[in-house]
């Protein structure tokens, strides 16, 4: 049978089988790219350009430890700002604001005991936490 022998049923199953192939390919793809960057990128220094979530998964700690650490309030998770901004909006020096994460780091790591559960989350707009809101 040649190539253009096909009938409309194989030619559509040889369409999906590529576009399988293609969707496959680009997910591992991916995934070799995110593992490599996080390898590469684990223990970072801290700077004020990082967002709690990227110190927080640079170090392999919750993002609520940290959150607790430099006294930001239980909220809708994730707060996307850089550690400067975070830095000038609390008033606080970023150099304290590095020492308080570092510290929450190294006492959520071993040989110190794991992380209680995180808090209750507050729903945007209210005062009270998410159990007690009612």
């Amino acid at each position: 049978m040649t190539w253009r022998g096909r009938s409309p049923t194989q030619w559509l199953l040889i369409a999906c089988f590529v576009i399988v192939a293609t969707v496959t390919a680009v997910a591992v793809v991916r995934t070799v790219r995110e593992v490599r960057f996080w390898n590469a990128h684990r223990d970072e220094p801290i700077e004020g350009w990082m967002s709690i979530g990227f110190v927080a998964h640079s170090y392999h700690v919750p993002p609520y430890v940290l959150e607790q650490a430099i006294g930001l309030p239980p909220g809708p998770p994730p707060d996307h700002r850089r550690l400067a901004r975070i830095a000038a909006d609390t008033g606080v020096p970023l150099a304290t604001l590095k020492a308080r994460l570092l510290n929450a780091i190294v006492h959520v790591r071993p040989p110190y005991p794991p992380p209680g559960p995180p808090p209750p989350r507050q729903p945007p707009g209210t005062g009270k936490p998410a159990s007690s809101a009612r």
